[in-house]
């Protein structure tokens, strides 16, 4: 196998990842929102199927957990999202979470109105929301848990947070995840886009971090198996925080200083 100058590179160098998340924030924001939605409902049960994942094995070792709780944290962590996040993003799915980071950088380098980010964002969201319900019923009705006590646990703590705390997690945990968007994004090959996902992903579930799109899975489910959380109690004390912090991790901690280094964030308009 040749490799001449039109070879397609392992990794792209930085600007051209940054330039390739901008036309990819572009492309997403410009589409119709019912496709945006549509896909959105995909992609809330993909990272329904890594928290369901997760769940089923990190979950269901409470021995490790109390004789080695680093590592059952690192098996929460690396069975689950990341399997998640990759079928997102080899099918073109829709992910809020990384709309956040991508679609702000089409917005700030002018190519997109913020009409086309706000319908962006909302018409994800409510789509992850609606797949990640659709797989707690079924993951619920399914049977497959047992009678562990993971799910009504991790929910309970979910909606127990202070909500600076929740705000604090949400950022640090889109900060990981957009990292893992953007490396997977300059990637050509799928054990590249893999492992680019794998490191962070699995990072951001062992130290205990909030994704909003997970907890639309993980607190629903939790409730029906015995959680005593009310809806106001998921969205107040878990969603809401979280998701302005996932929005804060996306559009300035990953993507801010990309776009001022390779873009024209912050630049002055001629």
């Amino acid at each position: 196998m040749s490799g001449g100058a039109d070879a397609v590179p392992e990794l792209k160098a930085p600007p051209a990842l940054y330039a390739g998340a901008v036309a990819a924030g572009t492309a997403k924001a410009l589409a119709p929102a019912e496709k945006i939605f549509t896909l959105g409902i995909v992609s809330g049960a993909h990272i329904a199927f890594g928290a369901f994942l997760a769940l089923a094995v990190g979950g269901a070792c409470p021995e490790i957990a109390a004789a080695n709780p680093g590592l059952q944290k690192i098996i929460f962590g690396a069975f689950g999202l990341p399997f998640g996040l990759i079928m997102t993003l080899v099918t073109g799915a829709e992910l809020f979470t990384g709309n956040t980071a991508l679609v702000t950088a089409a917005r700030m380098e002018g190519k997109i109105t913020t009409k086309d980010l706000i319908k962006s964002w909302v018409s994800s969201y409510l789509g992850n929301f609606v797949g990640s319900l659709l797989l707690a019923y079924l993951a619920f009705n399914g049977g497959t848990l047992g009678n562990g006590p993971a799910a009504a646990a991790i929910a309970t703590a979910k909606c127990s947070l202070p909500f600076k705390v929740a705000f604090i997690r949400g950022i640090l945990c889109n900060w990981l995840v957009c990292m893992a968007v953007l490396m997977a994004s300059g990637c050509s090959s799928m054990i590249g886009k893999m492992t680019a996902v794998w490191f962070p992903i699995s990072a951001f579930v062992a130290l205990g971090l909030d994704h909003s799109v997970a907890n639309m899975f993980l607190i629903p489910l939790g409730m029906m198996r015995g959680a005593e959380i009310t809806i106001a109690d998921m969205f107040i004390k878990n969603l809401i925080p979280v998701t302005l912090g996932n929005i804060v991790g996306g559009a300035v901690c990953v993507m801010a200083p990309y776009g001022k280094t390779f873009g024209s964030w912050f630049s002055k308009k001629e």
